[in-house]
């Protein structure tokens, strides 16, 4: 099947559970993590369009993104704008 009409990456993408948490670093500082993203190059990816909708700092390292500040309630929807379906993400 041509490149272009693959379908592949969109099929991976509702197939992933995915978990959004909030964490507190050092000085009381949060900082939301999503992890159980599978493909290092999405990671990558999806970490710089998190960061440019959110209006926020952030990394991605050991298989999970980590935004600086609360986000909870925003991700769950531009996660779905990426692709990702809305049942497989959890957040905790």
């Amino acid at each position: 099947m041509p490149q272009d009409l693959c379908v592949c990456d969109s099929i991976a993408r509702e197939d992933q559970q995915i978990t959004v948490k909030l964490d507190s670093r050092s000085y009381n500082k949060e900082m939301t993590v999503v992890t159980g993203l599978d493909d290092e190059s999405d990671i990558k990816d999806l970490e710089s369009t998190l960061k440019t909708k959110l209006a926020c700092g952030g990394t991605h390292k050991d298989g999970q993104i980590e935004l600086q500040g609360d986000h909870r309630r925003r991700i769950v929807d531009i996660l779905e704008d990426e692709g990702f379906s809305r049942t497989n993400i959890e957040v905790k």
